[in-house]
């Protein structure tokens, strides 16, 4: 069964479009944390009696060293929730110009060109105040101390790392920590139908950065050919919002993943929980919660119309199940 709830954004986050890019979302005591993927913020939404408002946005810059300066988007597509700390992952990816033009010159020469900005290879853990529940000065890996800085001798994902996120390459776009451990879930590569999700176990490393403590660990799931579009905790499990690793509509379904599952998980050790709608060209999946109270909510990139409220606000899926 499938609810709607309102999450309500100011002009400056809806002249930015955060409200049509949602790529992230969290839930803590004092509300949802939300993120969009064109900006270098990141957003607290109150609940309000009726709708997600009260909106606060904070500028990532301002907690953490940003390694291509403040403005530069950081393409967050990951947040997670955690003994005081609020986590946010950038892609970690590549991208490839979009066609703009109808000359097969111009065309093609954008096709071709492929950039790589600094802003979105970061990880960064910010400590929450446990009076007010705002963000402090944290901490971030990033430059050589990267995520995709360790793989690039990794003999499955290192010939990855140079292909753009829409072209199957590395993209990371789910995180959860539990348990004192990190875990990325890729949308990239997908290895002959087979996703990835990347543990890690992370340390201070001084002067506010982040680092390994230990080598990393590779988790295959049998997810029928998806990828890995966000994820959460569930218990002794996560949750795994898993979708297309090219640029296409569908299929998007949540599957649970038991963690004493670890290393390679066939199809039959992981439990499809929902088959999620999605729409054609709009209405994508991209952001996934377990509420206190036990439901589900999905937030969705590209939003169709009707999805859009008069207040400037979205509408924001909530399951039972």
């Amino acid at each position: 069964m499938v609810e709607q709830v309102e999450l309500r954004f100011d002009h400056a986050s809806r002249a930015s479009q955060t409200h049509t890019n949602l790529s992230a979302i969290r839930q803590s005591a004092t509300g949802l944390w939300v993120a969009g993927d064109e900006t270098a913020s990141f957003e607290h939404l109150t609940w309000t009696g009726d709708h997600y408002g009260d909106q606060r946005s904070f500028r990532l810059a301002d907690y953490v060293e940003l390694p291509a300066g403040p403005e530069d988007e950081a393409d967050i597509e990951g947040l997670a929730h955690a003994d005081g700390h609020l986590w946010l992952a950038g892609s970690h990816s590549l991208k490839r110009r979009k066609v703009k033009s109808k000359d097969p010159e111009k065309a093609a020469d954008r096709l071709a060109t492929v950039l790589r900005e600094e802003n979105r290879f970061i990880l960064a853990r910010l400590p929450l105040d446990p009076a007010t529940g705002t963000p402090r000065p944290g901490s971030i890996m990033s430059g050589a101390q990267s995520l995709t800085a360790r793989l690039k001798h990794d003999r499955h994902l290192a010939p990855f790392l140079a292909l753009p996120g829409k072209d199957n390459g590395f993209d990371v776009e789910g995180i959860a920590v539990t348990a004192g451990r990190v875990w990325l879930g890729l949308r990239g590569p997908v290895l002959r139908g087979w996703a990835v999700v990347l543990e890690l176990r992370i340390e201070e490393a001084g002067r506010g950065r982040l680092r390994p403590a230990e080598p990393y660990r590779k988790h295959f799931l049998d997810l029928g050919g998806l990828g890995v579009r966000d994820m959460c905790p569930d218990g002794d499990a996560l949750l795994l919002l898993a979708g297309p690793t090219m640029d296409l509509d569908g299929p998007v379904r949540v599957v649970r993943w038991p963690l004493d599952r670890r290393g390679v998980a066939a199809a039959g050790d992981l439990e499809t929980v929902l088959e999620l709608p999605f729409g054609v060209g709009c209405d994508h999946p991209e952001g996934l919660v377990r509420l206190a109270d036990g439901r589900l909510m999905v937030v969705y990139d590209s939003p169709s119309p009707a999805r859009l409220t008069p207040a400037g606000g979205v509408l924001a899926d909530v399951f039972k199940a």
